[in-house]
């Protein structure tokens, strides 16, 4: 597992549908080493502190392996790493593998997965097309964000060590399963419920869907 691409990019304000939006999703790979502080790289900031942003959110992983799939959906689009606002592009971490509460050492930094992404219509700025984030999201790609659990610097080609699995063992394509198909499935729903590794938001919007028990 490596690290193939540090991407960061600052809030720029763009025209979508009319209106000026302000958004982050524009990153550039970068060489050298970068700090990884508590709330996000060296030279990268985010925009919209309500939706994005936080110690839960402040490094968004994207496996370099999913390029290829988009390449094939999208033909013609340049796609660059950080194309998908993703700060490490990844080599070896996938979404069924990978999960939450895991952690990894990359450089002299330490990162706890946290969630999976969820996207917003910045994505759709992103591509210039309003149909990328349900593509996105019907994909099962999602790439996921990590805590800074110890800051450090880290840099393109540094080998990521992992540290310790969560003993519950949920994986972030489990997690978007729950999120975007039904409650059927009430054991991991519950379990996903319980886990202090996920964000308290995530908590609750499942426990909200764990059905009553019979009287």
């Amino acid at each position: 597992m490596k690290l193939v691409s540090i991407n960061v990019g600052l809030p720029r304000e763009v025209q979508w549908h009319g209106k000026t939006v302000l958004t982050s999703i524009f990153k550039a790979p970068v060489a050298g080493f970068v700090k990884a502080g508590r709330l996000n790289l060296e030279g990268d900031r985010q925009s919209d502190l309500n939706a994005h942003g936080g110690a839960d959110k402040a490094v968004y992983v994207y496996p370099a392996e999913h390029y290829a799939f988009w390449r094939a959906e999208l033909p013609g689009v340049d796609l660059p790493w950080g194309t998908f606002g993703e700060n490490l592009t990844t080599e070896g971490l996938m979404e069924d593998s990978v999960h939450i509460g895991d952690r990894f050492g990359i450089g002299s930094a330490e990162l706890a997965v946290t969630q999976p992404r969820m996207p917003c219509f910045k994505l759709a700025i992103r591509f210039g097309r309003p149909d990328m984030v349900k593509r996105f999201l019907r994909s099962g790609r999602t790439g996921f964000y990590l805590a800074v659990t110890r800051e450090g610097e880290l840099g393109a080609g540094d080998a990521i060590a992992p540290i310790a699995r969560h003993e519950l063992a949920i994986s972030v394509a489990e997690i978007v399963g729950l999120y975007s198909a039904d409650a059927a499935n009430q054991d991991l729903l519950r379990k996903a419920s319980e886990l202090s590794a996920l964000p308290e938001g995530w908590r609750d919007y499942f426990r909200k869907r764990l059905w009553e028990p019979d009287a």
